[in-house]
């Protein structure tokens, strides 16, 4: 198994993702390209300690932009990078989320 820290790299504070944490107790994350479901809900239980109050975890793909040219006549691209949206029971407070 991967680092927890390595599964989970940072929070996605957007404004679509602010309002999902408000309204219905959903919280974004940027995790690893390869990490499964299982692996994203034991990394965010130990580091966020949300033992047993996890729902339901959710991922997706981002495929990364285009770019304008990087050098003469070459296109570049952004990165392709995986989103997981954790929901919470209510009530829960995830410490990353109070301090932004």
């Amino acid at each position: 198994m991967k680092d927890l820290y390595q599964i989970l790299l940072k929070p996605l504070v957007t404004e679509k993702s602010t309002d999902l944490r408000e309204s219905s107790n959903k919280f974004c994350f940027v995790v690893d390209t390869k990490a499964t479901k299982a692996e994203i809900r034991q990394a965010a239980e130990e580091l966020l300690d949300l033992k047993g109050k996890i729902l339901n975890v959710s991922t997706m793909r981002v495929r990364g932009k285009p770019k304008g040219k990087l050098f003469q006549h070459r296109r570049g691209r952004r990165p392709h990078w995986k989103k997981a949206i954790i929901t919470v029971e209510p009530g829960t407070d995830v410490q990353i989320f109070e301090s932004i």
